[in-house]
């Protein structure tokens, strides 16, 4: 993994390989450098950032849905931001871009593999985007937005179908039952990469089932999705 050192003026340094894939010269790179330096390298870093950016990511993600999809309600509009502003969307374009390459870190979060945290990869997206802002201006940060966001906006009718865990809680509402239960049966591994095994259970239909993954939502998800079908499968009988 390649970093910017501290000793070393930052213009030296601009990387080009990141501009390129963001479409976009600054006239002025320290804007990049402070969008790039999480808290834990410096006094100087990107959370101001971050709240900018996450406010014009919102308002020019809104607008292109409004125009792309001229008979979607209300609720649907906004089913489809929630998910193409989300820490997990944020985090795929970081990766996409290999954004991990280029953050600043402090040596804590370097060495549990802060570079590869979905949150610290969005945060840094959304800092980028108020860097271009600052830097070129509205126009300049909306039509980053928009290249980044392109396939996105175009397929999001389905990034954005109901879970798993949503499905099975209006099922179980539908009936009148219980809502399913959810706890963690074991968390394995380092603190920057843990594999979860969840319990899902169902009193009404006497089910005990077990998800895994990566992250608490995922094991739930997965085990969620199994429930599903099992119950789908007992309502055809």
């Amino acid at each position: 993994m390649s970093s910017v050192s501290k000793k070393i003026p930052f213009q030296k340094h601009l990387p080009v390989k990141l501009c390129r894939k963001l479409a976009y010269t600054f006239n002025n790179p320290e804007h990049l450098y402070l969008a790039l330096t999480h808290r834990s390298a410096s006094g100087s870093h990107n959370e101001r950032s971050e709240f900018l950016g996450d406010s014009v990511l919102n308002f020019v993600v809104a607008h292109a849905l409004y125009d792309a999809y001229p008979k979607a309600t209300e609720g649907e509009l906004s089913r489809y931001r929630a998910t193409l502003v989300k820490k997990e969307a944020l985090a795929e374009i970081a990766r996409e871009l290999e954004l991990g390459d280029f953050i600043r870190l402090g040596s804590g979060e370097l060495k549990s593999g802060g570079y590869r945290r979905d949150s610290i990869l969005a945060d840094t997206v959304e800092a980028i985007i108020a860097s271009v802002l600052l830097d070129g201006g509205f126009d300049a940060a909306k039509a980053l937005i928009l290249r980044l966001y392109k396939t996105k906006i175009a397929t999001v009718t389905q990034l954005s179908k109901k879970d798993a865990k949503s499905c099975l809680q209006e099922l179980l509402q539908s009936r009148k039952l219980k809502l399913p239960v959810y706890s963690v049966v074991s968390v394995e591994g380092d603190a920057h990469d843990q594999y979860f095994e969840v319990l899902c259970e169902i009193p009404a239909f006497n089910l005990k089932i077990r998800g895994s993954g990566k992250s608490r939502r995922g094991a739930e998800q997965l085990a969620a999705e199994k429930a599903m079908h099992e119950i789908q499968n007992r309502l055809k009988k």
